[in-house]
């Protein structure tokens, strides 16, 4: 073992397996954001899409079947291998992504839509992850995953309308399904096979937590945030791409050019923000702030959706409360989880996220089509308002960050003392040992001066 683990740095196996699964992730990002800023008006063109309500049903309809998918995906893929099924996971979202492609109706679309959403490969990518890294590293390879999603979204927005303008919705769909087809190959032949394939409880749901997760007030606190703040990114978008040409002209095909610049804005804005939140232990205050933000943001929207300038300073505000917030919501969930179970919040919490996803496109595409525009940013503003609330009830998520060591097999009750003993060391707030899984697992003060000379030594006696 390493005097110091947490400098070594990742060895080419691991690089490799982090930036190709990464890219994995990202792909399945794109299946979802890729049309957001085109599709509503692409669809209102389709037999059926002068019925708002299908046109929310076929851009949310990913979701429901990614949030019923996501967790059975994960457990199939400890019984019968990561890769096989990542394979199975990627195949349904090509043959989903070529009926869309194909669709001349919006029914088909919704139907495309829904198998893409069913090959839910999100958490068997994350569990191979977990086979292919070390315990020290596993925090940096997940972080690579989730800076692929905020940047995916981003790009999205700036590329899908280019990308309409040279092939069209039904181009991009099909586009989808060829790179689904190479990252098939990205598998096969770039990331590694894992020597071992073992059950994580860092990165993996465990059915024995679920009970325990679910009854969490702080985590279920964060899990109604993610929902609402991916149930309004789809409900604003069956509305804004309709809302920026009516009052601009501009076709949906410029719409990057309003898109781009607030994007570059709200991340400069956003790394500062957060950095202040982590290094100062700030990050309840940083949060709540985020979301009086998005609340701001949507009630802007329902006062001034018919002007261009209102949207313009609505999106603004929208996008660094976005992504403040999804940058934030990550790192709460880690320090707030139980140790041994922070696998399962992950996953309950990517479940609440595809929910959102389903129950915003839908409710927001109900309310546009029989309540008009402005009553879409009413239902946000009461989903941020009640967010607003949870948010500033939640307790400080306490500053901590979590640290990761390999030990060899020893009983239950070895791992008992030895829990007991680690918990004692200064700076370590929590300490789980898993004899099964052969891993310590530690929360330790985020400040430097936690005695890790201490803790490698007890792990290594």
């Amino acid at each position: 073992m390493s005097s110091n683990p947490s400098l070594d740095r990742m060895n080419p196996t691991e690089f490799r397996a982090s930036i190709s699964l990464a890219s994995i992730y990202g792909l399945r990002m794109l299946g979802m954001f890729l049309i957001l800023p085109i599709f509503a008006i692409y669809a209102s063109t389709l037999p059926g899409g002068d019925n708002h309500f299908l046109i929310g049903l076929a851009l949310g309809a990913y979701g429901l079947t990614q949030a019923i998918f996501q967790l059975p995906f994960g457990m199939a893929s400890d019984r019968f291998g990561r890769k096989r099924v990542i394979y199975i996971g990627l195949l349904m979202f090509v043959f989903g992504s070529l009926v869309a492609g194909f669709a001349h109706d919006l029914m088909t679309v919704a139907i495309g839509r829904s198998i893409q959403g069913a090959g839910a490969v999100s958490a068997a990518v994350t569990a191979l992850v977990a086979d292919l890294t070390r315990e020290e590293h596993r925090t940096k390879a997940m972080a690579m995953i989730g800076a692929t999603i905020g940047v995916t979204f981003a790009m999205s927005l700036v590329l899908g309308p280019v990308l309409n303008q040279w092939i069209g919705v039904s181009g991009i769909f099909l586009m989808t399904a060829v790179l689904a087809g190479l990252a098939i190959l990205v598998v096969k032949f770039v990331v590694p096979d894992p020597v071992v394939t073992s059950f994580h409880s860092d990165a993996q749901a465990k059915t024995s937590k679920l009970k325990d997760v679910l009854k969490d007030a702080q985590l279920l606190r964060l899990n109604y945030g993610i929902f609402a703040l991916h149930a309004a990114q789809m409900a604003m978008f069956v509305v804004v791409p309709f809302a920026i040409k009516q009052s601009s002209g501009m076709n949906e095909n410029q719409h990057w050019l309003i898109y781009l610049p607030i994007l570059l804005l709200s991340f400069v804005l956003m790394v500062p923000a957060i950095i202040y939140g982590e290094k100062r232990a700030k990050l309840k205050q940083v949060f709540v702030g985020a979301i009086a933000m998005m609340l701001l943001a949507q009630l802007i929207f329902a006062f001034s959706i018919a002007y261009f300038w209102g949207i313009v300073i609505s999106l603004g505000a929208y996008f660094l409360a976005f992504n403040v917030l999804e940058a934030s919501l990550p790192s709460i969930i880690t320090k707030i989880a139980p140790a041994d179970a922070k696998g399962t919040a992950i996953g309950v919490y990517n479940t609440t996220q595809s929910l959102g996803v389903f129950v915003g496109g839908t409710v927001g595409g109900y309310l546009s089509h029989y309540h008009g525009f402005a009553s879409v940013f009413v239902f946000c503003s009461v989903l941020m308002a009640l967010w607003l609330l949870l948010g500033i009830s939640m307790k400080a998520p306490p500053a901590v960050k979590s640290k990761m060591y390999h030990l060899k097999k020893i009983s239950a009750a070895k791992a008992k003392t030895l829990a007991e003993k680690l918990s004692a060391v200064q700076g370590v707030q929590e300490a789980v040992v898993l004899a099964d899984e052969g891993l310590v697992i530690l929360k330790v003060d985020i400040q430097p001066g936690w005695d890790e000379a201490a803790v490698l030594r007890l792990i290594g006696e």
